[in-house]
């Protein structure tokens, strides 16, 4: 199986920041970053508000590492290809800690571009 994960993604944690306002946003910062193996679980298309949204799922398999243990659908989501996933859910396949699998939904926002994202939310940081 490790032969297979050729794809690098980088799992992003969620962390609450304030500003010198004391506005609270929610930053997103680089967690971790491993090999993966990565595969599209079903294509999903939904209306809303008259319009066609398609609904793209994937699965990472990486390795068990001790990094990953944490990771969880609420305070993190993975990064590929400059395109944003949340975390639907961990499977940490029977606790043998061998492989993880994060089975995940393309975010409704815009690519990752220069270590910030637009969304809906507010400004979204990525960086260090």
């Amino acid at each position: 199986m490790i032969e297979l994960m050729n794809e690098r993604i980088t799992i992003q944690k969620s962390t609450a920041s304030v500003d010198q306002y004391v506005n609270h946003k929610k930053a997103w910062t680089d967690y971790f970053s491993c090999w993966a193996y990565a595969s599209t679980f079903g294509q999903d298309e939904k209306e809303s508000a008259a319009v066609t949204l398609d609904e793209r799922g994937i699965t990472f398999e990486v390795r068990y590492c001790s990094q990953l243990k944490p990771v969880d659908s609420v305070s993190y989501r993975a990064v590929f290809h400059d395109e944003i996933y949340d975390i639907q859910s961990v499977d940490m396949m029977n606790w043998q800690r061998k492989t993880i699998k994060l089975k995940c939904r393309k975010a409704d926002r815009e690519k990752v571009s220069n270590g910030t994202e637009n969304s809906n939310n507010g400004t979204v940081s990525s960086g260090s």
